[in-house]
C-alpha cells in the first residue's frame, strides 16, 4: 500500500510518529516544528503544516537562529528524550541557523534543521539567494551547516527522504552522536508528490541505550580509585543527561569523595549535599579549586574537560595526578591520557560504587573534615557576598543573584550563557535539583536565554522558568518576547543593566586591552567610547515588545519585584541597574588561570605588565601523558 503526498507533507507525518524511549520512559521525539517561512518554505512545509496541523504543534519565531535555541532548550529540559524542528527558508534565514546549530552540536543536544533550499531541478540559473560556486554546482549557502551538523543530508529526489529520515532520528537519538541534525530541503522538491509506502508512516520507537561498562576498565577504574589518597570526582553534562544524580549521590556517600561540577554539571548534586565542593576551573569555588590542584586521582564523569574546566591545562598540579574518565563518548573518555571507562554514567557509576563498597573504601577522616571545614568557609563568602545591609541603595550583580536566592525554590528554573553572570553563578549559585542550573557554556552563545527560557517552559510548563541577561546579551536577541507574549508562555526575565560588556571589560583590562570597545557610552572628544552612558531604556524596550516589566532601582524594590514576577502568570520582565558601569560583578575574584593570549610586544605599559604575567601563568602549564 501507498499514500501519495508531497515530500514536506510526508515528512511531517514521519516526523509525527517518532518516539523515544529509555527506561520504560516514552517521549515523542519531535514535540513541535518552529518555523519562519519565505518562499523556500511556505509552499512546502508551511503548507504541509497547515494540512497536519493536528498531528504537529506550530511555533512562530521571530529570528531563526532564536528558534534553534528554544529547541535546544526544550532538549535539554527533556533530557534529549524529546526536541524540536525548525524550518526556514532558503538564504538568510537558512544560513541564521548556523549558530545555533554549532551551539546544538558542542553541546551534545539534539535539534531537526529544516532549511529550504534552491531548486533540485534548476529551472532558472541562478533563483534567488543561490551562492553561485563556479567549482561546485551542487553547493548551496546549506552547506554552512554541514560543519556544526552531526548529520547532513540534500534531499534531491523523494525516494531519497525514507533513508535520510531514519538517519537523522538515528543520529538525533543516539547519546554519543547527538547534536544538530539538517535535512536540506529544495523548495521545488519540497511540494513534489509521490507515492510513499505506508510503513514509513508507522509509529517507530528509538531506543535511547545505556552501554554498560567494560568489566576490564571497571576493574582498572575501581583499582585506580582504592589507591588514590586525595581522588576528586569532576561531574560534568553527561551526569545529567544519563539521570545519574541520585547514583552519584551514592556513589559520594559511600565513599566519601568530593564532588566538584562544571558548568553543566552543577546540580548533580544539591549545594548542600556532604560531598558537593561546587563549581570547578577559572568560574570555580576556592574549594573545588584547591582539591583539583592536590588531587592525585581526578575521576571525570560526563565531562570533556574544557579550558574552563581545566584553567587551560594549570589546574591539576600535582606531579602525580592521574585521571579516570567515565564517559559515554570514546573520544572524551580518552582525553588527558586518562583510564577509560567508556559507558553510561548511571550504570557505570553504580557498578563502581559496588565495587568500592565491597572493599570498604573510603577516603580518609582527614580528607573530608579539609574539604567539608574549607566549603564552610567558602559559603561564608558567599553569604558575605549575597548579603545587602542597606536595603535602600542600588545592588550588585551578587546582592542581585542573592536576592533571587531567596525566593526561589528547587522547582525553579534559572538560564544564562554569556557575560559576567556564569562566572558569578557557577561559584555562588547555590543549585537546589538537578536541573534547576540551566548553563549554556558550551558555546556561551549571547542571546541565548530568553529563546531557551521558552523552549524550557514548553517542555516544564508547571516551572518557574528565569532568563538571567546582562544588558549586552538582551540587545542581541530580545525578538523572541514576541513569541512568549503571542503564546502566553510565562517566561521571567531578570535583565540586568550594566551599560556595557562588563565581563569582557573586565577580561580586556587584565590582558592589557584597557577596556577597549567594551562600554556603552558615548564619544568622548578623544574618539574614544568614555563619555556619558547611552540613554538606552531596555525596560522601555521590552514593555514595548508586550512583556510587563518592573522597575527595580533599590535591592528593597528588586526583592519585591522578584517576588512579583515569580508569581505572575505572563511574560514578566525584572530590570535593574547595578551598582555602577565599571565593575564586572564584585564577587569573589576567579580562583584559577585561563588562558587569553596577551599581546606579546607592546608599548603601552598595562600590555607590558600583562604579559609578564601572562607568561609566569603559561610556564605552568603541563601535558598529562
Amino acid at each position: 500500500m501507498t499514500i501519495r503526498s508531497t515530500v514536506a507533507q510526508a515528512l511531517v507525518r514521519f516526523l509525527a510518529v517518532q518516539f523515544t524511549e529509555r527506561d520504560g520512559e516514552r517521549r515523542r521525539l519531535i514535540g513541535a516544528t518552529w518555523g519562519i517561512f519565505g518562499h523556500g518554505n511556505v509552499a512546502g512545509l508551511g503548507q504541509a503544516l497547515v494540512e497536519y496541523a493536528d498531528e504537529m504543534p506550530y511555533h512562530q519565531g521571530r529570528n531563526e537562529q532564536a528558534m534553534v535555541h528554544a529547541a535546544v532548550g526544550y532538549a535539554r529540559q527533556s533530557n534529549r528524550l524529546a526536541t524540536h524542528a525548525v524550518t526556514t527558508s532558503i538564504g538568510p534565514g537558512a544560513t541564521n541557523l548556523v549558530t545555533g546549530a554549532a551551539l546544538a552540536t558542542i553541546n551534545h543536544l539534539p535539534v531537526l534543521l529544516l532549511p529550504g533550499d534552491v531548486f533540485a531541478t534548476r529551472p532558472a540559473d541562478p533563483v534567488l539567494q543561490q551562492l553561485e560556486v563556479p567549482y561546485a554546482a551542487d553547493v548551496s549557502v546549506n552547506d554552512c551547516l554541514r560543519p556544526v551538523s552531526r548529520f547532513f543530508d540534500r534531499i534531491n529526489r523523494p525516494e531519497q527522504l525514507i533513508p535520510s529520515a531514519l538517519a537523522a532520528m538515528r543520529v538525533l537519538t543516539d547519546p554519543v552522536e547527538t547534536g544538530a541534525v539538517t535535512l536540506a530541503l529544495p523548495q521545488d522538491v519540497q511540494a513534489e508528490a509521490y507515492d510513499w509506502p505506508e510503513e514509513f508512516f508507522a509509529e517507530r520507537v528509538w531506543t535511547v541505550r545505556r552501554p554498560g561498562a567494560d568489566p576490564v576498565e571497571l576493574a582498572a577504574a575501581a583499582r585506580a580509585i582504592r589507591n588514590a589518597r586525595r581522588p576528586l570526582v569532576i561531574a560534568g553534562g553527561g551526569v545529567r543527561h544519563s539521570r545519574a544524580e541520585s547514583v552519584l549521590a551514592e556513589f559520594a556517600e559511600a565513599t566519601r569523595i568530593p564532588v566538584a561540577s562544571t558548568q553543566a554539571g552543577k546540580g548533580s548534586l544539591r549545594w548542600d549535599h556532604p560531598q558537593d565542593v561546587g563549581g570547578v576551573g577559572h568560574t570555580g569555588t576556592a574549594t573545588a579549586d584547591e582539591l583539583a590542584r592536590t588531587a592525585d586521582l581526578v575521576i571525570g564523569v560526563g565531562t570533556r574537560y574544557t579550558d574552563f574546566t581545566t584553567a587551560s591545562g594549570t589546574l591539576f598540579e600535582n606531579p602525580d595526578v592521574r585521571f579516570v574518565n567515565l564517559n559515554i563518548a570514546p573520544y572524551d573518555g580518552h582525553k588527558l591520557a586518562g583510564l577509560p571507562l567508556v559507558a553510561d554514567a548511571r550504570g557505570a557509576l553504580a557498578e563502581l560504587t559496588e565495587a568500592l563498597v565491597m572493599h570498604e573504601h573510603r577516603v580518609a577522616d582527614s580528607y573530608v573534615t579539609e574539604y567539608t571545614e574549607d566549603k564552610e568557609r567558602w559559603e561564608q563568602r558567599v553569604d558575605a557576598c549575597y548579603e545587602a545591609d542597606e536595603p535602600d541603595i542600588r545592588p550588585t550583580q551578587p546582592q542581585v543573584l542573592g536576592a533571587l536566592d531567596a525566593i526561589v525554590d528547587e522547582t525553579d528554573v534559572l538560564i544564562n550563557a554569556a557575560g559576567s553572570l556564569p562566572g558569578d553563578l557557577h561559584r555562588m549559585w547555590r543549585a537546589r535539583s538537578h536541573d534547576q542550573y540551566h548553563l549554556e557554556y558550551g558555546y556561551s552563545c549571547m542571546g541565548y536565554e530568553i529563546p531557551a527560557a521558552i523552549g524550557v517552559k514548553l517542555a516544564a510548563p508547571e516551572r518557574n522558568v528565569w532568563a538571567l541577561v546582562g544588558d549586552g546579551t538582551y540587545l542581541m536577541m530580545p525578538t523572541e518576547i514576541v513569541t512568549a507574549v503571542q503564546e502566553g508562555t510565562a517566561i521571567k526575565v531578570l535583565l540586568v543593566q550594566n551599560h556595557g560588556y562588563a565581563s569582557i571589560g573586565g577580561l580586556s583590562e587584565s590582558v592589557g586591552g584597557e577596556r577597549f570597545g567594551t562600554a556603552y557610552r558615548y564619544l568622548s572628544d578623544d574618539g574614544t567610547f568614555t563619555g556619558a552612558p547611552l540613554p538606552v531604556d531596555l525596560a522601555a524596550n521590552a514593555a514595548s515588545l508586550g512583556m510587563r516589566v518592573l522597575r527595580a532601582k533599590t535591592v528593597r524594590d528588586l526583592r519585591t519585584a522578584l517576588a512579583e514576577a515569580r508569581a505572575a502568570d505572563t511574560p514578566t520582565c525584572v530590570y535593574v541597574e547595578t551598582e555602577t558601569a565599571d565593575t564586572v560583578s564584585g564577587p569573589p575574584p576567579a580562583q584559577a588561570w585561563w588562558d587569553v593570549p596577551v599581546a606579546e610586544t607592546a608599548t603601552r605599559s598595562s600590555a607590558v605588565k600583562a604579559r609578564e604575567l601572562y607568561e609566569r601563568h603559561v610556564s605552568t602549564r603541563r601535558r598529562h601523558l
